[in-house]
């Protein structure tokens, strides 16, 4: 099984606040910094993203792919569909009520088509939760 990395943060607001901008595919390039496009290509009976092409610039991981996503009702995860770089990129949110708001885990696992050290995927994983779950909290909490 591969190795998956995570992160927590809270954020002061209700775990339906963050939930709504974590499904709100079309402002990710506002807030994920990783993340300069995406179109969702498939909603599920409830209007919510089921399929979403994304295009990803973290440094040492490049790409333009499209996830799969699985809702409920305190997370959401996500499995690769096809992409040109990655074999897998697999990830969740976690919402949980905490005091002061909602306790954020995101959990993310990536593996590359070309060879590459295991350390340098990990630190890959780490910047792209660090940067989404900062710019998540700055996004919510600016309103």
């Amino acid at each position: 099984m591969a190795e998956h990395t995570s992160s927590s943060i809270t954020i002061e607001a209700a775990p339906a606040v963050v939930m709504g901008v974590i499904a709100d595919f079309a402002r990710y390039p506002e807030w994920t910094g990783e993340v300069k496009e995406a179109e969702v290509l498939a909603t599920d009976a409830r209007g919510r993203a089921e399929q979403v092409r994304l295009v990803l610039d973290a440094g040492a991981i490049k790409d333009d792919h499209t996830l799969a996503y699985t809702w409920g009702d305190s997370e959401v995860s996500w499995t690769l569909v096809k992409s040109q770089m990655l074999r897998a990129l697999d990830g969740m949110y976690l919402l949980s009520v905490v005091d002061g708001g909602t306790e954020v885990t995101y959990q993310l696992t990536v593996d590359v088509k070309i060879p590459m050290l295991g350390m340098i995927k990990r630190k890959a994983e780490k910047v792209i939760i660090d940067r989404a779950l900062d710019g998540l909290k700055r996004r919510v909490e600016s309103g």
